[in-house]
């Protein structure tokens, strides 16, 4: 068993996690890794850019209107030519799959995951 580092509640409570909806999703043929490039409606906060990869289970044209669930406090990143501004959650299901995190219900963009 995989020993586990545990935190304090306040290091949690640093963590933003919102809902989102995608938007848009286009291929990102530049990334090392097969990814899309995603922008996420998170509502008041803005629309918000990230780099996922999801392709070996999503196909870009089914991904707008998705609600996804996003870190949107870490500092951007740079993949490659694209600035990936906020962080997409998923279950990493094998080496290659990754199952997106989202709500099972539709609810406001932008609200925050406890």
């Amino acid at each position: 068993m995989r020993e586990m580092q545990l935190i304090d509640y306040t290091d949690f409570e640093k963590i933003d996690i919102r809902a989102g909806r995608i938007t848009r999703a286009e291929d990102f043929p530049r990334a090392r890794k097969p990814a899309y490039k995603l922008w996420i409606d998170f509502g008041e906060i803005g629309i918000k850019q990230s780099s996922a990869q999801i392709t070996s289970l999503y196909s870009k044209d089914e991904l707008p209107g998705k609600m996804v669930a996003a870190v949107i406090n870490f500092p951007p990143k740079q993949v490659a030519d694209f600035i990936s501004e906020v962080l997409v959650l998923g279950v990493v299901v094998n080496e290659k799959d990754v199952v997106l995190l989202t709500p099972d219900r539709d609810v406001p963009t932008g609200k925050k995951i406890l």
